[in-house]
């Protein structure tokens, strides 16, 4: 096969063996020319597979600004990982080279005793030091100090040499303006100064409504902000509203993959992973989704006191037995649709806490539809099974009732879980499943105790 036939994953496997191959042969050299040809993305995948020697091998004798795009690419525990056995003053040389969010980042991540001592070699540490003082997951831990901050009667020429003067290594398509106490009063566009008179002055044709984040602002609302005005790079302040640093979009793409990481894993009931997958322990994996797991074998012995209460009606018509997987997985289903598409809303700020009766009284007609197109089918089953009319119509109208029961529950499941300050994502998924098991079990053969009159 052509190599431009292949795809990026094969391109990327096929090379990852010629590198392992070369290294094993100790021909590190040879192996750091292919690394280094690829895109830095591609060198982070093919890095964080080798195993420890030889990636040190990789790293030996490569200048620090190419290990510095490599180290970027990786995720921030892998990054930590490396770093660990990267000496001090090699570390600093690295840093140095980082975007400055970037080498922050690591160093957060640092033994506090190894980070000062790293910080202390740095040539840049007065860029980093102020990063260093935020969440890592707020707009300030997020923010890099890499930005301009242009004056309001700077002329459009003056701007295009700064810009020149400067060049930064992100396309950065807006600029903000700051007074003389470095407020944020403005934005502009490179295609409106470009545009411009190159004697017209800044603050002429920049725009004063200008979009930002507080620094302590958490990172989802920051994504959020960037999403909503479809920014490329977003602006933080102080309490002062002085311009402190800037988001850029490929920080907030990281924020939007953690985030969507940490609520897949917790709509299964397990708390997140603070590693990739791989890189965590057995050990580890087993602390993150035992807990939920042995609440829900507990809480789920209520199925089984239903199951002992209704015994009898059970004896009675062992038929009915044979549906109750059927019923108890169709309603655990029509719930788990449900959270999953209200925790959604809630995350994109298409829903608020406040909303609680529209969403229940939207949920409500969801169900009832639901629930009557599903009854149907329940009725077709029943009756292909038996053909009994009574035991039919029992099947359909549990059905029915289970599904209008759980849409409607599994709305406000996670609105109540908000409004607590518990992570929705976290509480909705494995309590849906527990609460529709007990009681749509409930549900169903009350139904069949009425109509069948057992």
């Amino acid at each position: 096969m052509d190599i431009k036939e292949m795809s990026r994953e094969e391109r990327v496997d096929q090379l990852y063996n010629r590198i392992d191959e070369l290294l094993a042969r100790g021909e590190s050299r040879k192996a750091q020319v292919i690394l280094q040809a690829l895109l830095p993305v591609d060198q982070a995948e093919i890095f964080s597979d080798l195993p420890e020697d030889e990636q040190k091998l990789v790293l030996e004798d490569l200048p620090p600004t190419a290990t510095a795009d490599l180290l970027e690419k990786l995720e921030d525990e892998e990054v930590a990982e490396v770093a660990k056995w990267i000496p001090s003053e090699q570390l600093a040389d690295i840093l140095d080279e980082m975007e400055p969010d970037e080498a922050a980042d690591l160093l957060g991540d640092l033994p506090p005793a190894k980070a000062t001592d790293i910080l202390q070699l740095m040539e840049d540490r007065e860029e980093i030091s102020p990063l260093l003082l935020h969440a890592d997951e707020t707009a300030g831990g997020l923010m890099t100090s890499e930005y301009m901050a242009l004056r309001q009667h700077m002329w459009a020429q003056a701007v295009l040499d700064a810009i020149r003067e400067w060049a930064p290594e992100h396309e950065y398509l807006y600029y903000f303006v700051a007074d003389k106490t470095n407020k944020l009063v403005g934005v502009v566009s490179l295609n409106q100064i470009i545009k411009a008179n190159p004697k017209a002055e800044v603050e002429t044709f920049m725009d004063r409504q200008v979009i930002s984040a507080p620094v302590n602002a958490d990172q989802e609302d920051c994504a959020r902000l960037m999403s909503r005005y479809d920014l490329t790079v977003l602006p933080v302040v102080d309490e002062q509203d002085q311009l402190i640093g800037v988001i850029t979009i490929d920080d907030i793409v990281d924020v939007l993959e953690e985030e969507a990481t940490e609520d897949i894993q917790r709509l299964g009931g397990s708390a997140p992973l603070e590693k990739p997958y791989l890189l965590t322990s057995a050990w580890h994996i087993t602390r993150s989704r035992v807990g939920w797991l042995l609440m829900l074998f507990i809480s789920g012995m209520f199925t089984t006191n239903v199951l002992q209460y209704f015994e009898t009606t059970l004896g009675k018509m062992v038929a009915l037995s044979f549906f109750v997987p059927l019923l108890i997985g169709t309603g655990g289903n029509a719930g788990s649709q449900t959270t999953s598409t209200i925790i959604r809303a809630l995350g994109v700020g298409e829903v608020e806490k406040k909303d609680a009766l529209k969403v229940l009284w939207h949920e409500v007609q969801v169900g009832l539809l639901l629930g009557l197109l599903v009854a149907i089918a329940g009725f077709i089953r029943a009756w292909l099974f038996n053909g009994d009319l009574a035991f039919s119509l029992t099947i359909a109208s549990a059905t029915g009732a289970i599904v209008f029961w759980a849409t409607s529950v599994g709305s406000l499941l996670p609105l109540f879980a908000a409004a607590i300050g518990a992570d929705p994502a976290l509480v909705s998924g494995p309590l849906m499943s527990t609460l529709v098991d007990a009681t749509g079990l409930f549900i169903y053969l009350t139904v069949a105790q009425w109509i069948l009159g057992l």
